[in-house]
């Protein structure tokens, strides 16, 4: 099932801003003022020395969370990258990336990945021209994602995305005013260091 409860307070429990929040909003304010401050009635309570499965877990709910995934989903994700030919840690990132909801973001139009998950399920989103609402569709190299005609209108804070100069997509997109488009697989660096992916296909390896 996935998570609706407050989300200031999953970041807060790993330590780390997992782009659930906007940047410049209040709930992003108030994320870094408590970032230090564990969830839960005492926060100061020591917690027993965590194991090695215990950092292993921790690294896993991490891109859960951040991708904003069920258990199962992420499993299958991780099952997929394991079963193809390659370094298992690099095709687990670009199977996540490659999501249009995840692309949707990364380019830019929206805030974070709810919101653009959001925006795909009621079909603001166009990929090679026909309509998207499945946030989980993964993108390839040379797909063209753009808006269905008077999205970029009728959402003001869609419209407040498009007219900010200061987001630049990363390598891997090319984005020209409200057209965005994949020129790469994504790579591995796409993940912050705070993750240690290796931890989490050592979870699944288990």
């Amino acid at each position: 099932m996935r998570y609706t409860g407050p989300r200031n307070k999953l970041a807060r429990r790993e330590g780390i801003d997992l782009g659930l929040r906007g940047i410049g909003t209040k709930a992003h304010a108030s994320l870094l003022r408590r970032m230090n401050i564990r969830p839960g009635q005492k926060p100061n309570t020591r917690y027993p020395k965590v194991t090695e499965y215990g950092l292993q877990l921790r690294d896993k709910q991490k891109i859960r969370r951040m991708y904003g995934l069920t258990e199962s989903q992420l499993h299958k994700y991780f099952e997929e990258a394991s079963r193809t030919l390659g370094n298992t840690s690099t095709l687990l990132i670009q199977l996540l990336e490659s999501r249009l909801d995840n692309v949707v973001y990364k380019l830019g139009f929206t805030p974070t990945r709810a919101a653009a998950r959001q925006l795909v399920n009621h079909g603001h989103f166009l990929v090679n021209n026909n309509k998207s609402t499945i946030p989980s569709m993964q993108i390839k190299v040379g797909d063209i994602i753009s808006f269905k005609k008077g999205a970029t209108t009728q959402i003001p804070y869609v419209k407040e995305m498009i007219d900010r100069k200061d987001i630049t997509p990363p390598d891997w997109l090319q984005r020209k005013a409200t057209l965005g488009k994949v020129i790469n697989k994504p790579g591995i660096d796409m993940l912050v260091e705070e993750i240690n992916l290796q931890a989490v296909i050592e979870f699944y390896s288990r």
